[in-house]
């Protein structure tokens, strides 16, 4: 993963609530394992609708319990291949917003209120650092996990985190070690 302390940019905005994972990344499009090629399918039924515009930018803000539904890793593929690099929205479904933070995106989540002040303010700066939201002139502070937070500052996936044990893993599997067959007494 790559390093995010910023993320600056134009904001898209999705006014709906209870967006499932299924409306993210329909069913027939999980066939593939690859964390790319999936941004085409994204909110596949809706963008048939007449109306419906997904702009891409990077911050997309939108309604409460976003990503509910099955715990398909798809779906934060399908948002960050779309160009998405965070989302802002008052509430997550709990495994959803996992996945995304262990692929490298942002979610903040703020009252309602602020989340749609950010979106009418069309552009925004996300600062991990600060834990700050800039938009409009004003600033949103808001709560991240620090173990997400220090992973995204510093580009860590769940292979680099358990890399930076190898030592202790190594010494480990070294005082395992045995001589010839173990056997265990009945």
């Amino acid at each position: 993963m790559q390093e995010v302390k910023q993320i600056t940019g134009n904001v898209t905005v999705l006014d709906r609530s209870d967006v499932d994972t299924d409306q993210i990344i329909p069913k027939q499009f999980l066939k593939r394992v690859e964390r790319t090629g999936f941004g085409e399918f994204l909110f596949y039924d809706w963008r048939k609708e007449p109306g419906f515009e997904l702009t891409v930018n990077p911050i997309l803000v939108t309604g409460r319990n976003f990503g509910c539904g099955s715990s398909r890793e798809h779906a934060p593929w399908a948002l960050k291949d779309y160009g998405f690099d965070a989302i802002v929205a008052p509430s997550y479904a709990d495994i959803f917003y996992n996945n995304c933070s262990k692929n490298g995106m942002v979610l903040v989540a703020l009252p309602e209120e602020q989340v749609h002040e950010i979106g009418a303010a069309g552009e925004a700066t996300i600062d991990l650092e600060t834990k700050t939201i800039s938009a409009g002139g004003k600033d949103y502070a808001f709560e991240i996990d620090d173990e997400i937070r220090h992973r995204l500052l510093n580009g860590l996936d769940d292979i680099s985190i358990t890399l930076q044990e190898e030592q202790a893993i190594d010494q480990y599997e070294a005082d395992r070690e045995r001589q010839g067959p173990v056997t265990t007494a009945l």
